[in-house]
């Protein structure tokens, strides 16, 4: 065993993890960070979204420093059928700002420089180190880790979880359930490589800008799941997630579903003449409000992924994570700045902090989307695209039928696929779960 004692033990260096350990560290902490990949993001390949105002109250100074990509100035939603799309997009001039709001990230760049200001505010970060499973004293309470290096059993006031959604050290403790297939997505990405003014001028784009694609349709063969494509500097990011339930019930496999969705007409001219690098995947917490697990106990919190802190409504995670890794922190500090043992009752104080935050808040919003878009995938991502898609070709095209007869077409293929009950239940059970 080590004898050297710890105030926290964060595993894990993802966004919840480095926001956990930065900011205890920053308090005067003695904090332990354990991360079973080669380097912080080392297991990370993919691109994603940053959200500047949660980095900003961790590190103000970051768009001086950090590996950034682009300031998103636009953003685009497609509802696909299998040969077409219909869009919607909004570009603003005023996301040209001097402290833009969102950017792309490469992540295995990003963790690892995210890493390193944990380690300049005094954290000791070791990678290349599996926790195997929490120690507990004879009260049962967590008070420390052990891993797999020699001698490996390290103690702490309290250990901070943010190992991940798949993550098996929570689960294994019994401390919260194994996520069931219904409640994580699996996506698939990869990266593809272009000149950047040949990405630049595809996407519209000059010197900083950048813009994100989402998608939804028959791109997941009726499953719930949603495709993305990220303007990078030199990249594209392009993928495609779906629910693994659904993976499992229909047979389909994530890598088909990339490969038809980077082959459908609406994408492959972005892509033209790239080189596919690197290819991930990753599993993403899709349940929302319903299935946070307990998000404390004696000597243990949870955050980021690993807590299903993830809003899967606005493609939204890297913010919730880095929010509840910092109010984690600080909810710790009050605690030991107080001190108090890091007991169940203390570290109740998370829970109370996250629910007053934005975090909760929006997830509790849209606690009922997640259940409707998988009890009624075929319906949102099948019939609704092929019929708005019809809807669009038949408005456009001009071909000497009278409006009126276009028109009564129109409604009659939605009455046909739907019925009237079925058109107006789906729109209530919309609204009811988005409101």
């Amino acid at each position: 065993m080590i004898e050297e004692r710890f105030d926290a033990i964060v595993v894990g260096a993802g966004m919840a993890g480095n926001a956990a350990a930065l900011s205890m560290a920053r308090q005067g902490m003695k904090v332990l960070q354990l991360e079973r990949g080669e380097y912080p993001g080392s297991k990370n390949v993919q691109g994603a979204i940053l959200y500047a105002d949660m980095m900003e109250k961790l590190i103000p100074e970051f768009r001086e420093e950090a590996p950034l990509e682009r300031h998103l100035v636009e953003q685009r939603f497609w509802m696909m059928d299998d040969r077409s799309h219909v869009g919607m997009h909004y570009r603003s001039d005023d996301f040209n700002e001097e402290r833009p709001n969102r950017y792309t990230i490469i992540r295995a760049q990003f963790d690892k420089w995210f890493s390193s200001k944990v380690r300049e505010a005094g954290a000791t970060v070791l990678c290349e180190t599996t926790v195997t499973e929490l120690v507990r004293d004879e009260r049962e309470r967590i008070v420390g880790v052990r891993t797999d290096r020699r001698d490996g059993e390290i103690h702490a006031d309290v250990v901070v979880l943010a190992e991940g959604v798949n993550g098996l050290l929570g689960t294994r403790a019994g401390l919260r359930a194994r996520p069931t297939p219904d409640n994580v997505a699996l996506a698939v990405k990869e990266m593809h490589f272009l000149p950047r003014e040949t990405i630049e001028a595809r996407f519209n784009l000059k010197g900083e800008e950048g813009v994100v694609i989402e998608a939804a349709g028959t791109i997941s063969r009726g499953m719930t799941g949603m495709g993305f494509i990220y303007a990078n500097k030199e990249c594209i990011s392009l993928g495609i997630g779906c629910l693994v339930a659904d993976f499992q019930r229909t047979g389909q496999t994530p890598y088909g579903l990339l490969d038809q969705f980077k082959r459908h007409p609406s994408v492959l001219p972005l892509l033209a003449g790239s080189e596919v690098k690197e290819y991930s995947a990753h599993l993403i917490p899709e349940g929302g409000y319903k299935s946070i697990p307990q998000l404390y106990g004696e000597g243990w919190v949870v955050v980021g992924d690993a807590a299903q802190l993830n809003n899967a409504v606005h493609r939204e995670g890297s913010n919730l994570a880095m929010t509840s890794g910092r109010i984690a922190a600080e909810a710790i500090g009050l605690v030991k700045s107080r001190g108090e043992p890091m007991t169940a009752t203390n570290l109740s104080l998370y829970k109370k902090m996250l629910d007053e935050s934005f975090v909760i808040k929006d997830l509790k919003k849209y606690k009922d989307l997640p259940p409707l878009m998988h009890t009624h995938s075929q319906n949102f991502f099948l019939t609704y695209p092929q019929l708005i898609s019809r809807a669009m070709q038949n408005f456009v095209r001009v071909d000497g039928t009278p409006k009126v007869e276009k028109e009564k077409a129109t409604l009659k293929s939605f009455v046909k696929a739907r019925s009237w009950m079925g058109l107006f239940g789906d729109a209530c059970r919309f609204a009811r779960a988005w409101r």
